[in-house]
């Protein structure tokens, strides 16, 4: 056995790394969150990396999924191992083409990191409903669930593959395990070649499509062979559980770890068992050490192959003490008896004559975090009322589903260390702990995990950062609920969300935020001062912004605050740290010269410095609640229902009744209009007196939150206090107007394209900080509220065009993005007679990321009408939509015409003449 190579990397590289050795072309198409697996493996072709074959892959980018299965089939039929990456809709895209390639026995691999099939809405997050949609097509289905399995396990589906001619599904969480980093032990190429069966791959290739002893296949059969045909291919998913077995055991000798068709971890007398697949491994397997160092006889029977099921397999990993079997799905089959997993256990007992009473469960739709909490409440719902058909992590009251969820148990070793960081996106947080857990992971003997929390917005959403580190091997696949060190990367979120109460009793508390002293007093709300005092916690601030400013960084202060982390959590020396940091600023900015490498020197430097310790004082203990003065407002019930507790980070706690009346997944529009982040450090200042008024600055906004107004003198007159106006120039019905161009700061994310493309000699916008700008969020509200005027210039101008409201407004966009500038123009050229059908991408990310909706009306209630079906097929899905129209328009004409036939009424038929003549 070879010495080990530990490397940190997560779920999609480990996939990526093991099918590289096995594949020599790769046909793709990428999807989130597949896509990495097929970027690693054409970057490392694209570097020359060689398979075991000697090799560099071939890799093709297809036009769809279902191309991208389609080629596969082809480079399979003419002899070639082939992999593809993919998942959720894009396998479904598939299935055709997986058909064929199960039906021909072909050896291709299908790596999936399992993602939520969207249905009322879209999902980027994990379950198992895309695989689960694939178990009747004959492809074998073997489950991972950490990032130590995707690299074994993913070996075990291109051997099993080979030797047993049957294509395999490898698949994983999505997000939950593709992009969880982990420390793991890395296969090594030589090894895993060694077992690879030659003569079955000389079969494989013997039987390739080739015009020198040419061959056809995938003939037209009638009935008379059909069924027999298919049922001759039974020996080959009879005997593929004994070859997985074979191979797994292989890859335990070389490993030193027990991987089995079905593990079973748990008292061998267990009289309750739980029985899942997938990433709820590791929470399930630290609840039954838990309970059974108590004296419970519980167990957890994990399932690895899935298909083709092993009945002997199964039954002899269960113990035959179970009393009450509970298995948890993680999909919904709407309709169905049960789920698929519980379908089958029920199948395989019933075969074999085995009575456990058997429950269903379903649990972690679209990533829904698994718990140990929810965990234990499975255990106890067998021991207690024994619901069937089930949920848990939810409050069902609909249909009274739900199982009740205590606290949460500490059962993670005493090892681990756990931190949390609260960043925004696209600041640096998230890639500056994915160079923390390597430097951690790959330079010392602890254990790191990482997983990244993201909304669906591009940028200037939240992230939230789940770090652990330990001595042993780390299994909680589950959020960090109780953290040893909590960082706050952006001060507006202290008074936003509960933070500091997820800070373990003596813990570590970083807040990056500009104030100091009183300001630090004024602004931090009570709560988080009493917790902090209540609870002895190390609180610490540093100005990462002004830091990174004086050295030039302007807003990048992910250097900073990641040294500030290392000083602070002391999980390895802090020189240490600092010697690897500058090592990777190195590699990264060598070629842009030594200014740049010292700028970013010097920002690691300031975050050891640049912290300070704030005395605690005594007072904070019973620190009082400030009373502020409350504007009840009015709001909309889905903006109160939904978004406000969404907004809040509060979405988990929401039951099921709050989306009856809304199962379809239908919103209202204009739903960001009520978000308010106040996420931008700057946003421009206008000044009237530089000012050309070219409307250039709103023409480019990516957000739609500075905008030209025009007043009339009486509403200048009564406009509020510091509200400045200018005439507003140019010549004909405009100059009785007065005109200003309003910033609304608190919609803003910072961009300065508005400055950028200001074109006057000297800028009319300047950036400022935030809270220089507050006072002009009354002015924003008062010139929303002005009165409507025809727009006295050509609408579709530069200048004329932004006059028209625009009905695309404060969307999810990064910062400065450019292309949402020209969907806010096309909606203010013609938003209120748009049908819009999205493909999906970054435009479903920024206009559809519930529960804020930009698109929006205008006051006659008019607006864009908006739909996605998926990427693909955005052409016909648009189609569709005018197919549609016009059989409705056609419909009216022809009732329009049999009612003129009916009336003789002189005006409604000379109505109705100018409207046929002029309707189209």
């Amino acid at each position: 056995m070879n010495t080990k190579i530990m490397k940190t990397m997560d779920g999609n590289e480990a996939a990526a790394y093991i099918s590289y050795a096995f594949t020599e072309v790769a046909t793709i198409y990428p999807i989130t969150p597949s896509s990495p697996m097929a970027e690693h493996v054409d970057s490392w072709s694209a570097n020359g990396k060689k398979n075991i074959f000697g090799q560099t892959v071939r890799l093709v980018e297809m036009e769809s999924e279902a191309g991208a299965a389609g080629a596969m089939h082809g480079a399979l039929e003419a002899g070639t191992l082939t992999t593809t990456y993919t998942a959720s809709q894009g396998l479904l895209l598939m299935i055709p083409g997986i058909y064929r390639i199960a039906g021909q026995l072909k050896p291709g691999v299908f790596h999936v990191s399992s993602r939520t099939v969207g249905t009322h809405a879209f999902s980027i997050f994990g379950d198992h409903s895309d695989v689960m949609a694939c178990r009747q097509i004959g492809v074998a289905m073997l489950s991972s669930a950490s990032v130590q399995e995707v690299m074994d396990l993913g070996g075990v589906a291109h051997l099993a593959a080979i030797k047993g001619s049957v294509p395999f599904m490898h698949f994983f969480d999505g997000f939950r395990t593709s992009h969880e980093l982990q420390k793991i032990e890395v296969m090594d190429y030589e090894d895993i070649a060694k077992l690879l069966d030659e003569d079955a791959l000389r079969k494989f290739r013997k039987n390739a499509l080739n015009p020198e002893h040419p061959v056809q296949r995938s003939t037209v059969q009638n009935p008379d062979v059909f069924f027999q045909n298919r049922e001759a291919q039974t020996p080959f998913y009879t005997r593929l559980p004994e070859i997985v077995e074979n191979y797994m055991h292989e890859i335990n000798k070389i490993t030193g770890r027990n991987y089995q068709l079905f593990n079973y971890f748990g008292a061998p007398d267990a009289e309750h068992v739980l029985i899942a697949m997938g990433s709820i491994t590791g929470a399930a397997q630290e609840v039954v050490e838990h309970l059974t160092a108590k004296g419970e006889k519980v167990g957890f029977l994990q399932v690895h192959l899935y298909r083709p099921f092993s009945l002997k397999h199964f039954l002899g990993a269960l113990p035959e003490t179970a009393k009450v079997v509970t298995v948890l799905d993680r999909t919904k089959e709407p309709g169905a008896l049960g789920e698929p997993l519980y379908q089958d256990v029920c199948s395989a007992l019933t075969e074999a004559g085995r009575t456990p009473l058997v429950l269903a469960g379903r649990y972690g739709l679209s990533s829904k975090d698994v718990t140990p909490a929810q965990v234990v409440a499975v255990f106890d719902n067998m021991k207690g009322e024994k619901k069937n058909h089930f949920t848990v992590g939810i409050i069902d009251d609909v249909s009274m589903t739900s199982i009740e969820v205590g606290a949460e148990p500490e059962v993670t070793d005493a090892s681990t260390i756990a931190c949390k960081f609260w960043g925004l996106g696209s600041d640096g947080t998230v890639g500056a702990n994915k160079n923390s857990i390597k430097i951690i992971g790959d330079h010392t003997d602890k254990y790191a995990q990482a997983y990244f929390e993201y909304d669906t917005k591009k940028s200037g959403g939240i992230t939230k950062s789940h770090l652990r580190f330990g001595d042993v091997p780390i299994r909680s696949s589950y959020l960090v609920f109780k953290a040893d060190f909590v960082a706050c990367h952006n001060q507006s979120y202290i008074s936003k969300y509960d933070i500091v109460s997820e800070i373990k009793p003596g813990g570590t508390f970083l807040l990056n935020c500009g104030w100091k002293g009183e300001e630090l007093e004024k602004h931090l709300p009570a709560e988080v001062k009493r917790y902090i005092a209540n609870n002895n916690i190390n609180f610490y601030t540093i100005d990462a912004v002004e830091i990174c400013r004086e050295i030039g960084l302007g807003n990048r202060t992910n250097s900073v605050l990641q040294s500030a982390f290392f000083k602070l959590a002391n999980i390895i020396p802090v020189d240490d740290a600092v010697g690897y940091m500058k090592a990777a600023i190195e590699k990264s900015y060598g070629k842009k010269g030594e200014k740049v490498v010292n700028m970013n020197y010097a920002a690691v430097d300031a975050g050891l410095t640049g912290l300070v310790k704030i005395d605690v004082p005594e007072s904070w203990k019973d620190a009082k609640d400030v009373d502020k003065e409350e504007i009840k407002r009015v709001l909309p019930e889905y903006v109160e229902k939904l978004l406000v507790p969404m907004n809040a980070l509060k979405g988990d706690s929401l039951p099921v009744s709050v989306f009856v009346g809304r199962e379809d997944g239908t919103v209202p529009l204009g739903t960001s209009a009520y978000e308010k982040r106040g996420v931008a450090i700057d946003v421009p200042e206008w000044d009237a007196t530089k000012c050309i008024q070219c409307n250039q600055c709103s023409y480019v906004c990516p957000h739609a939150c500075i905008r030209p107004f025009l007043l009339t003198e009486e509403e200048a007159k009564n406009a509020p206090e510091g509200y400045v106006t200018e005439p507003a120039k140019g010549a004909g019905e405009i100059a009785q107007y007065r005109f200003r161009i309003q910033v609304d700061p608190l919609d803003c994310q910072g961009c300065g394209v508005c400055v950028t493309a200001c074109p006057a000699k000297e800028k009319a916008l300047v950036m400022k900080p935030l809270d220089t700008q507050m006072h002009e969020q009354p002015n924003w509200d008062f010139s929303l509220a002005l009165s409507d005027k025809k727009n006295p210039m050509d609408k579709y101008s530069v200048k004329g065009s932004q006059f028209e409201q625009p009905l695309l407004e404060f969307s999810g966009a990064c910062a400065g993005c450019g292309e949402t500038a020209y969907a806010k123009l096309m909606t203010q050229l013609y938003g209120d007679r748009m049908y819009l059908a999205n493909a999906t991408g970054c435009t479903q990310a920024w206009g559809a990321a519930a529960p804020c909706v930009p698109y929006t009306t205008n006051k006659e209630g008019w607006g864009p009408a908006w739909s996605n079906s998926l990427f693909e097929n955005n052409a016909e899905f648009s189609l569709g939509m005018v197919l549609a129209v016009e059989q409705q328009r056609e419909r009216v004409t022809m009732k329009l015409k049999e009612l003129l036939a009916l009336v003789d009424d002189a005006d409604l038929k000379a109505a109705a003449d100018v409207w046929l003549a002029n309707y189209d």
